[in-house]
């Protein structure tokens, strides 16, 4: 017979691995459509005992004296906890009780029933969607005055809008025993009947999620006069408070120089101007920017906001977007604050148009008293030299007693001056020019620049006409390969010869900057002076409606504005020691 042999073939590794995948992922699937399944019915499982729970509450309710329905630290006062901790099914429930009186009568304080709101969550649920049961109650007889009075809440924002679910506490100050938590409706008003009567019994504060903040406050020494006391009920009376809150805002803080320059760790308050009492702000803090010149406040109500410096080594030049200035509800505001060397007793005018409250460019602030008067016009900036002893071949101008090169010229005999160079003999050359270019101006950003002024301003007359005269440049690069400078007429063939003379606007939209100066005589034996040089400029760290005095001293003062085409403004002022700032206002028109 012949022998059959029946190979029998098995599964390679591969193929293992390939079925058990297979199997592994039907088995995760199978798994998830179950724990889904489970999951599902324990949520339904939790969500009938919640419903449960809360008809519950509600029968308790319901089978309790009217007299006692109520919280045990709320309005209406009860015996009923506003929050408890429950088990039911052996899953633990949190329940939160709601109880309001309803007023059926607008001119009375009589209440005829009371609203019941139950609401029960699982914290320990996943997926739970929280239970809230509403109802009323009614006592058994007729309506009735109830005791105490009763309080109306409105609560409205910035634009005179209802604010509808802001949080209103209610908090005795007599005692701890009231404390009354509810919301707003859709009219931004909560009724509240029913509240014992005291007098300046009861603290009130309206909060809400992202908004500002607003409260009653008590009478005591350090307010004796608040803008908005605490609450006085009185019996069978209705008392109406409104208070008004709105989306909070920030603002960006930054400090520079004239020339856009950061400057680090500045002091300052930032202080606005809604009142809880008299000469009491609201909103009072100090701030010091980083080492950057940066700062971020936030969270901050809207208000109209004020800057006081408070820096041991600047004064407030300036501010944008002006001095003060307004942050509406949801907005988040740069604010730029100009800063300067401190001199002490400095005083800084703000203009703006009583009108439209912006600020005005080009008004003449003129500040005077016996021996002292000073004229600034708003929206200019100065950068100035009033040193060069330290010498020449500086190229951007960072100490400010060098310059760039000077030729003929003695800077180091007359401190703090430059003239002509004299001679072993002492005699100065006859009708040979001598000039001395400065270091290079960093404005910062694009500028346009105005006039060009030095003193003194009236010199030697044996020294001849046109002894003192300077050009200008400017370049939007710091280091070009040369500096066109040139006159009033914007070209080389002009010289600025009367101090204050305009700068051609074809210097303007640049952001370096730099001076000649050339000095000449007629007679060997005088020679001219400069002790200072500055030119004027606007850029987007000048504030347009403000000027800064500095160095004053202490006294009464006489202040006054002008411009064409607006009314003139004069008062009196009283400089004491340090920074103080005042604001004038212009009519158009007149």
């Amino acid at each position: 017979m012949p022998y059959k042999s029946h190979m029998k073939k098995g599964f390679s590794l591969i193929e293992v691995l390939v079925g058990s995948a297979l199997f592994l992922v039907v088995a995760i699937a199978a798994y998830g459509g179950f724990s889904s399944l489970f999951q599902l019915a324990m949520n339904s499982q939790n969500r009938m005992l919640a419903v449960e729970l809360a008809d519950e509450q509600f029968e308790i309710i319901r089978n309790m004296p009217y007299i006692a329905v109520g919280l045990t630290n709320g309005i209406p006062q009860g015996v009923l906890p506003q929050t408890q901790t429950l088990t039911r099914g052996g899953t633990t429930f949190t329940v939160n009780l709601t109880i309001r009186n309803v007023n059926l009568s607008t001119s009375t304080v009589e209440a005829s029933d009371k609203l019941i709101e139950v609401h029960i969550n699982c914290p320990g649920c996943r997926n739970f969607q929280p239970v809230t049961l509403t109802g009323q109650i009614s006592p058994a007889n007729l309506q009735s005055a109830g005791a105490g009075g009763a309080l109306v809440v409105q609560v409205f924002d910035g634009s005179g809008e209802p604010v509808p679910g802001a949080i209103v506490d209610v908090q005795s100050v007599a005692t701890s025993s009231i404390m009354n938590n509810d919301i707003t409706d859709n009219r931004g008003v909560l009724n509240i009947i029913g509240v014992p009567p005291g007098n300046d019994m009861y603290r009130v504060r309206v909060s809400k999620a992202g908004y500002s903040t607003d409260e009653t406050h008590a009478i005591d020494a350090g307010n004796p006069t608040p803008t908005k006391p605490h609450v006085t009920i009185l019996n069978q009376q209705v008392s109406q408070i409104s208070f008004a809150i709105d989306r909070l805002s920030s603002l960006r803080f930054s400090s520079v120089t004239r020339r856009c320059e950061p400057v680090g760790n500045m002091d300052f308050s930032l202080i606005g101007a809604k009142k809880i009492g008299a000469n009491i702000p609201k909103y009072s803090r100090s701030f010091a920017t980083d080492a950057g010149g940066l700062l971020n406040v936030d969270p901050l109500e809207w208000d109209t906001y004020s800057v006081v410096p408070s820096d041991g080594q600047y004064d407030l030049a300036g501010i944008n977007p002006g001095i003060p200035f307004t942050l509406n509800p949801n907005n988040s505001q740069s604010v730029q604050l100009i800063v300067v060397d401190k001199n002490p007793n400095s005083l800084m005018v703000s203009v703006e148009d009583r009108t439209t409250k912006e600020p005005i460019a080009g008004a003449s602030v003129e500040l005077a008293r016996p021996g002292y008067s000073d004229t600034i016009l708003t929206g200019e900036g100065y950068a100035s030299q009033t040193d060069w002893t330290g010498g020449s071949g500086q190229g951007m101008f960072d100490d400010e007693s060098k310059f760039f090169e000077g030729l003929g010229m003695d800077t180091s005999t007359s401190s703090g001056n430059f003239t002509l160079l004299a001679d072993s003999s002492g005699d100065y050359a006859v009708n040979a020019t001598s000039t001395l270019e400065s270091s290079t101006f960093d404005m910062g950003t694009t500028t346009d620049f105005y006039a060009l002024s030095w003193t003194p301003l009236v010199q030697p007359p044996l020294a001849g006409p046109g002894s003192v005269k300077f050009q200008f440049s400017t370049n939007s690069s710091s280091s070009p390969s040369s500096w066109d400078y040139s006159g009033p007429d914007g070209t080389s063939n002009t010289y600025f010869s009367i101090p204050g003379s305009p700068i051609n606007a074809a210097s303007n939209g640049k952001r370096f900057a730099r001076y000649l100066a050339y000095l000449t005589t007629n007679n060997a034996s005088v020679t001219p002076m400069v002790s200072d040089v500055a030119f004027s400029y606007m850029s987007g760290c000048v504030p347009p409606g403000q000027v800064l005095f500095q160095g004053l001293s202490t006294g009464e003062y006489v202040l006054t504005v002008t411009k064409a085409g607006y009314s003139f403004s004069s008062t009196t002022v009283m400089i004491g020691s340090g920074w103080q700032g005042v604001n004038m206002s212009l009519e158009q028109g007149i």
